[in-house]
């Protein structure tokens, strides 16, 4: 079934690849993203979990639909896929904006998860964090997605890292010109406004959070409110990374998820 499919839902025809064999493995991409982010963790675990991506709506090769987006426009389209897959339940990974996709989905379809992973995403915001995500909102609306980028890429990526992948940092450059404005804006709303946090203690599945060191968005601190509410989770707080750790260090985030995943289920309690 590897290769890339489309399948519409609604007003939105989403494309999509599913590879691998084993385990049903659902990845949701950030904002800005395309499927193609998990590429390297996908390949490290797909001899071990039948993997789907997806481009979420706006982004990549699906529907560049315009307009307000909610996130359970988000939630509702990964179910779909999930469906078209033949996943009756699956675990759950998602990065960033998929991160909280994957907290709504969980908080609204729990008997559908086996395990969740919540990777450099966001809950509890302080005032002045929320003021921050919402002056890059208004940056955004106001110049384009190639600006943010630039704007951007030190927040998401090591000098390092940059230093020694120009031809990565080359691509993502290029991916993200490619973005169309409406639609990354009407995205990173969903993410600067969204925020589950009041509600963490009703996840009560196997959870992983993982999050960089330096990351300065989806920092540690969420990451530790994360998971002294969340029931039973497991915390990793990954040295020396920023916020794109699919990007820098997928062998790093493919060894946490699958360790993680192929535990056995977690005793309540």
């Amino acid at each position: 079934m590897a290769g890339m499919q489309r399948h519409t839902v609604g007003e939105v025809t989403l494309n999509y690849r599913i590879d691998g064999d084993g385990e049903p493995l659902v990845c949701i991409h950030g904002v800005g993203s395309y499927l193609e982010a998990w590429s390297g963790v996908v390949e490290r675990l797909k001899d071990r979990f039948t993997i789907l991506t997806f481009d979420l709506r706006g982004h990549g090769q699906s529907s560049r639909v315009t307009g307000r987006y909610e996130i359970d426009d988000f939630v509702n389209e990964t179910l779909a896929l999930a469906d078209r897959a033949g996943f009756s339940d699956f675990n759950l990974a998602g990065f960033s904006l998929g991160g909280l996709i994957a907290q709504r989905l969980a908080l609204t379809h729990l008997s559908r998860l086996r395990r969740l992973v919540l990777l450099s995403t966001v809950a509890g915001r302080t005032p002045v964090e929320r003021e921050r995500v919402l002056e890059r909102l208004a940056a955004l609306r106001a110049g384009t997605p190639a600006d943010h980028h630039n704007a951007s890429l030190s927040r998401w990526l090591t000098e390092d890292f940059q230093e020694r992948n120009p031809e990565i940092i080359a691509r993502l450059r290029s991916r993200d010109a490619e973005n169309d404005p409406d639609c990354y804006a009407s995205a990173y709303r969903v993410l600067a406004e969204t925020d589950f946090g009041g509600f963490l203690d009703q996840i009560r599945c196997p959870t992983l959070i993982a999050t960089g060191e330096d990351d300065a968005g989806s920092n540690p601190r969420m990451a530790k409110y994360m998971h002294e509410r969340i029931p039973g989770s497991e915390l990793r707080i990954l040295p020396g990374l920023r916020h794109s750790i699919l990007i820098e260090a997928p062998d790093v985030v493919a060894d946490l998820m699958g360790e993680f995943l192929s535990q056995g289920e977690m005793v309540d309690g």
